[in-house]
This record gives C-alpha cells, structure tokens and sequence, in this order.
C-alpha cells in the first residue's frame, strides 16, 4: 500500500471509530473506548485529535472504574452484555414474527445476520471490559485515586494548551 493510501485509509478509520464513539455514547457500546481509539488514529495526522487522545482515555478509565464500584453495577452490567449477546443469536436465527407482533413481518427483527453478530461482538467486548475493570479497579481505591490524579493533571495541561492557542 501507498503511502497516500495509507495515510487515507488511517484517515478513515480514525473517523469511523470517532463517529461511532460519539454514536454509543447514547446507544450500547463502549463509547468512549471507541473515541480514544479513533482520536489515537487521528493523533497520528492531526494535532488537535493528539490533545484530547489522553483526556478521552482517562474518562474512558474512569467509567471503567465507575462500572465496577458496586455489585448492582457489576450484576446490572453483565447481565445486560449477556442479554445483549443472546439478542444477537436471535437476530441470526431469526426465527418468525410472533402472533402478538402487529407491524409487518418486514420490521421484525431488522438488519439481518451482520446486526446479529454486531451485538454479539459488542456484549463479547463489554464482558471482557467488565472483567478488565473489576480486575483493574475493583476494591482497589488506591488505583481510583491515582486515575483521578491523572485526570487532574490533563484537565490542567488541556486548559493551559487551550489558553496559548
């Protein structure tokens, strides 16, 4: 590959896993996990994308740490990745409307096998997030305190950098 073709192919999925981040910030997904990586593509051609690379995987870090302070958040967690997991094989299987399904047969289950093994990924990647942050922070209110340390001190060196542009 070209260096040009490179650089646009890097362009774009630096975009694509931005976009997508921003999009499951609101619907489920790691959002932040897929800002950080997209900003971390980006930083490579752009400065501004370089500047908020590590405010965004500190927060990133932080709802991490924020999902496994409690056993409700843990339980609540992994049971909405399993739940998200089994939609998933029903998507592939796809078996037909049920009698109680009023739309038409078309709307049920739209999006087909791809949708399917999109939320399989998503709940297979959201069970080992939760196992990386249980391990990571769980009961450990040192490591909580360290991040929250960190994240002072790029909120600090953001701001400063914001001020001299």
């Amino acid at each position: 590959m070209t260096g040009a073709a490179k650089r646009v192919a890097l362009e774009v999925l630096g975009w694509v896993l931005l976009v997508a981040g921003i999009a499951a910030l609101v619907l489920p997904g790691p959002g932040l996990l897929l800002m950080f990586a997209g900003l971390a593509v980006l930083s490579q051609q752009y400065e501004w994308a370089e500047r908020w690379v590590e405010p965004v995987r500190l927060r990133a870090l932080k709802g991490a740490a924020q999902s496994v302070e409690t056993w409700p958040r843990i339980i609540s967690s992994t049971v909405f990745s399993f739940a998200l997991i089994g939609c998933g094989v029903l998507w592939i299987v796809r078996p037909g409307a049920p009698s109680w399904w009023w739309f038409d047969d078309g709307w049920w289950l739209p999006g087909g096998i791809w949708t399917g093994v999109t939320q399989i990924v998503s709940g297979l990647l959201a069970l080992v997030l939760i196992v990386y942050s249980y391990r990571r922070f769980h009961g450990k209110p040192h490591a909580v305190a360290a991040l929250e340390g960190e994240i002072h001190e790029a909120d600090e060196e953001h701001r400063q950098h914001r001020q001299h542009d």
